[in-house]
């Protein structure tokens, strides 16, 4: 059996966060969030939080209660979501664009069995 959570709509480069994605993607779920919990950065606090609901959509969808080290992040990605495009003033009347990121983060767990 697995389950899913998604959050969209993440304020940081994609690119960030699949640093972090890369890390935990087939390891077993305690020590994905040991991984995540751990972590400098700051994106990791996002990803740890939703590993920790698809944990708990997994219990929510079989109604039984499931070790964490027989649990497994099957899937995990990073998509890219809209971006914030704002104009910062430059030399000699030009202007130069920023853009702001966000991403959507997927994270997929499942059973051994």
């Amino acid at each position: 059996m697995e389950a899913r959570a998604i959050r969209r709509f993440l304020r940081s480069s994609p690119r960030k966060m699949r640093l972090l994605v890369d890390l935990v993607r087939g390891k077993s779920v305690g020590e994905a969030l040991n991984i995540l919990r751990f972590h400098s950065k700051t994106a990791a606090k996002d990803a740890e939080m939703v590993l920790r609901s698809a944990v708990a959509n997994l219990e929510n969808k079989s109604l039984e209660s499931y070790d964490l080290f027989n649990l497994v992040v099957k899937q995990a990605y990073v998509d890219a979501g809209p971006m914030m495009k704002r104009i910062s003033p430059a030399p000699q009347g030009r202007a130069y664009r920023i853009r702001k990121r966000s991403h959507h983060l997927t994270i997929v767990v499942s059973d051994l069995a």
